[in-house]
């Protein structure tokens, strides 16, 4: 399943993460490292020295996502920054006038 404006595919279904009871808010492009690295800290009783490997592979996916979604934020700024440069005379002002001014 594809996620509109990401480059990364979902690849857990939603049935594994209902299983895996992952938080709606977790539920994106990195559950599937999500699933087993909840796994790996319920068997180490969640020793933060344990389950490093699953947990850098979710934290670098989180960061990528991350960076493309600020990629993608920066693309939508400069276009309308760029609009609003090229219709400046017919946008409303930022700060409106007073009626006694």
């Amino acid at each position: 399943m594809e996620v509109p404006g990401s480059s990364k595919k979902m690849i857990a279904t939603q049935e594994e993460m209902v299983e895996a009871k992952v938080p709606l808010a977790y539920r994106d492009q990195c559950a599937h490292l999500l699933i087993p690295l909840n796994k790996c800290r319920q068997a180490e009783l969640y020793l933060p020295w344990k389950c490093e490997n699953e947990r850098h592979s979710y934290e670098k996916c989180q960061y990528e996502l991350l960076m493309e979604r600020m990629l993608q934020m920066q693309k939508i700024k400069e276009r309308a920054s760029l609009n609003h440069s090229q219709s400046k005379g017919a946008a409303f002002p930022v700060i409106p006038k007073t009626a006694n001014a």
